[in-house]
């Protein structure tokens, strides 16, 4: 798939406004691991992409900080159920608020194997992975750029985990995997670093 006809999906439009307090999703905030078969809706989706890169400053500046406003992380989504989005490998596209093409196919099951056969990651409905680029904060910093980038992903991860808790949805870190098999499954570049998978789906009652 050429770069040229790669599918963009726009999302729509984030809201800064919700029924839930930020203190009342810290206090609702665990891991979930168990999900039932509902696909998310392209709002949800919509929404947990801007919480965890989204642009809220016309400089640029994102939703989670970042040292010297660099930006070394990436976002992926690995579709399985959502409506309006057939299954896939996505890119986030910060500026423009999109998600472009990859991958076609369902790919959860390929990316549970890589994490060590996690169930909870075949099971949900899509799959939030955030990789970095190491050399767009290291050449400013060193080799402590790379500290800072991993400071950034647990402050995305962060994000994410209370826009889903918002949401009425489900989430767990996981942060055991192969990482050159995620490189290949995501058709990641081989300086982008994966770091953290975030399966999310609605919680089985």
């Amino acid at each position: 798939m050429t770069r040229e006809k790669r599918e963009v999906i726009r999302l729509i439009d984030p809201s800064t406004e919700g029924a839930m307090s930020v203190e009342a999703a810290l206090h609702a905030r665990r891991s979930v691991r168990e999900y039932d078969d509902a696909p998310l809706t392209l709002n949800e989706v919509s929404q947990l992409m801007w919480a965890a890169q989204g642009i809220t400053h016309p400089d640029g500046l994102r939703t989670a900080p970042s040292a010297g406003a660099l930006y070394p992380l990436n976002l992926h989504l690995v579709v399985g159920r959502v409506e309006g989005i057939g299954p896939g490998v996505y890119r986030y596209r910060s500026t423009g608020h999109s998600l472009v093409k990859v991958a076609e196919g369902d790919r959860r099951c390929d990316l549970a194997a890589a994490a060590l056969k996690q169930e909870q990651i075949e099971r949900c409905a899509v799959v939030i992975v955030l990789s970095a680029v190491y050399e767009r904060v290291v050449g400013k910093y060193g080799a402590r750029g790379v500290c800072y980038a991993h400071m950034e992903v647990g402050l995305a991860a962060e994000n994410v985990h209370l826009q889903v808790v918002a949401l009425g949805l489900g989430t767990v870190m996981v942060g055991a995997f192969e990482d050159e098999t995620v490189q290949d499954i995501l058709g990641m570049v081989s300086n982008e670093k994966p770091l953290v998978l975030m399966p999310v789906g609605r919680r089985r009652e």
